[in-house]
C-alpha cells in the first residue's frame, strides 16, 4: 500500500495526531463542496428564468451550462499547473476569490439586462469553481488510505449534494418567485425578473469572500507532490488506460446529470407530465438533489464493504431503467422516475474520480487536471440535448443522457479495472 502522496509528517508522526489533522481538514473541506454544489444547482433555476426573461429557445438557454462548464475545459489544465506550484490550500483560496468575482458580476449583468454579460459572469464564476475542484478533490483523495478514497470523497461530496438540495428553495423563492408578481407592463416584468438575481448572487459573493479569508489562515495538513526529480521523464497520466476511460466517464456523467437537471423544471411544467408552474416545479428539484445527498451518505458506507466499481455499475443500470420509464411513460410516473435518478447519480462523480486516480502516484495532480477537464461534458451534452429538445421535444431528449449512463455502467464493470 502506497502512503498518502507527499504528506510532510514523518512516519513517527503519522499516528493519532495525523489522523486528527486529516479529520479536521475533511470537515473544513465540506463547506467548499456545499458551496459549489449550491452555486452549480442554481443554474437549473437560471435556465428557465433567463429563458423567459430573454425569450430564448432551449438550445440558447443551454448556453448557460455551455459557458459554465466550458470554463472547466479552458481552465482545468492551467489550474492544475498553478495548484501544483502554489499548493492545494492556496489553490482553494484563489478559487474562492475568483468565484466571488463571478458572483459579483451578476449585478451589472442584471442592471444592463444583458444575456452576454450573464454568460460572461457564469464563465468567471465557473473558473473559480474549477480551481476549487482541481485543489479539493485530489486533496480529499490523498488524505488517508487509498483503498477508502472513493468512500471518503463520496462522503464529502454528500455535502455538495446538501448544497444542491437547498438551492432550489433559495432560487425558487428569490428568483423564480418574482414571476408571480403584478407588473404594469411586460417590459417592467422582464426588468424585474432580470434584477431578481442581484441580491442572491451578492450574498453568494460575500459568503465566498468570507470563506477565502478563513481558508487563508486555516492550518491544514501540507500535501504536495513527492520528490520525483528522477522520475519526471517517466511517462505521464495519459499512459493509464483507466484514467483515460475515467475522463470519458466524467465527461458523460456530468453531461447527463447537468442535462437532466437543466430540463427538470421544463419537463415537469409539461401538461403531459405534471403541468406545474416553474416556481412550484423548482421545489421538486429538491427531491432530485436530495436523493443524491442521501445516496452519497449511503454509498460512503456501502463502499467500505462492496467494490466501488460494482456499485457504480449497479447505479448506472438503475438510472438507465428510470430514464426509459421517463421517456415512455407520462404523468406522475414519468416525473418521479426522473426525480429518482438523483439517487442513482449520488455516488457516480466521486467514484469515477477516485477510481480514475487510483495508482497514479506522482501523476495524481496531472490526472486530476485531466478529469476536471472532462467536466466540459456539462457544457456539450446539455447543449446537444437542447438542440434535440427544440427538434423532438423535451421528453425525447432524455435519450442522450440514457446513452451516457450506458458507458458509465461499462466503466464501473470493466473500464475502471483496465
Amino acid at each position: 500500500m502506497v502512503s498518502p502522496v507527499g504528506v510532510t509528517n514523518t512516519q513517527n508522526q503519522a499516528g493519532e495526531n495525523s489522523s486528527q489533522n486529516y479529520n479536521f481538514a475533511l470537515i473544513s473541506l465540506t463547506s467548499l463542496f456545499f458551496m459549489w454544489g449550491f452555486i452549480t444547482c442554481l443554474n437549473d433555476i437560471l435556465i428557465p428564468h433567463l429563458k423567459n426573461v430573454f425569450d430564448l429557445s432551449y438550445s440558447q438557454a443551454m448556453l448557460i451550462q455551455f459557458c459554465f462548464f466550458g470554463a472547466y475545459f479552458l481552465v482545468s489544465m492551467p489550474a492544475g499547473v498553478v495548484v501544483k506550484k502554489i499548493g492545494y490550500q492556496k489553490g482553494i483560496v484563489l478559487g474562492l476569490l475568483i468565484a466571488s468575482i463571478g458572483c459579483g458580476l451578476f449585478y451589472p449583468a442584471a442592471s444592463l439586462h444583458s444575456y452576454p454579460i450573464f454568460l460572461a459572469a457564469l464563465f468567471v464564476l465557473a473558473s473559480g469553481i474549477t480551481v476549487l475542484q482541481v485543489s479539493a478533490n485530489p486533496y480529499v483523495s490523498i488524505l488517508g488510505d487509498e483503498k477508502t478514497a472513493s468512500s471518503r470523497l463520496t462522503l464529502t461530496q454528500a455535502f455538495n449534494a446538501l448544497g444542491t438540495t437547498i438551492a432550489p428553495f433559495f432560487g425558487g423563492l428569490l428568483i423564480l418567485g418574482i414571476a408571480s408578481g403584478s407588473f404594469e407592463s411586460i417590459e417592467q416584468q422582464k426588468l424585474m425578473q432580470a434584477q431578481a438575481v442581484q441580491m442572491p448572487y451578492l450574498l453568494l459573493a460575500s459568503s465566498l469572500l468570507v470563506l477565502s479569508a478563513i481558508f487563508a489562515f486555516m492550518k491544514l495538513p501540507q500535501i504536495s507532490e513527492p520528490d520525483t526529480r528522477e522520475q519526471t521523464n517517466e511517462g505521464s497520466a495519459w499512459q493509464y488506460k483507466h484514467l483515460v476511460l475515467g475522463a470519458i466517464g466524467i465527461f458523460v456523467y456530468v453531461g447527463a446529470e447537468v442535462g437532466i437537471g437543466s430540463f427538470l423544471i421544463n419537463f415537469m411544467a409539461m401538461d403531459a407530465i405534471a403541468g406545474l408552474e416553474e416556481s412550484e416545479a423548482a421545489h421538486y428539484l429538491t427531491y432530485f438533489w436530495g436523493g443524491a445527498m442521501v445516496g452519497r451518505f449511503i454509498g460512503a458506507a456501502v463502499m467500505q464493504k462492496i467494490d466501488a466499481g460494482f456499485v457504480l455499475f449497479f447505479n448506472a443500470c438503475c438510472a438507465i431503467l428510470l430514464l426509459l420509464i421517463a421517456i415512455l411513460a407520462s404523468g406522475s410516473l414519468a416525473m418521479w422516475a426522473v426525480l429518482l435518478i438523483g439517487l442513482c447519480n449520488s455516488i457516480m462523480f466521486p467514484t469515477i474520480f477516485s477510481l480514475a486516480l487510483r495508482g497514479l502516484k506522482q501523476h495524481t495532480s496531472q490526472g486530476s487536471g485531466i478529469l476536471c477537464l472532462a467536466i466540459v461534458g456539462g457544457a456539450i451534452i446539455p447543449l446537444l440535448q437542447g438542440f434535440l429538445a427544440d427538434v423532438a421535444g423535451v421528453q425525447i431528449s432524455f435519450i442522450l443522457p440514457l446513452l451516457c449512463f450506458v458507458f458509465i455502467a461499462y466503466y464501473g464493470l470493466k473500464g475502471s479495472k483496465s
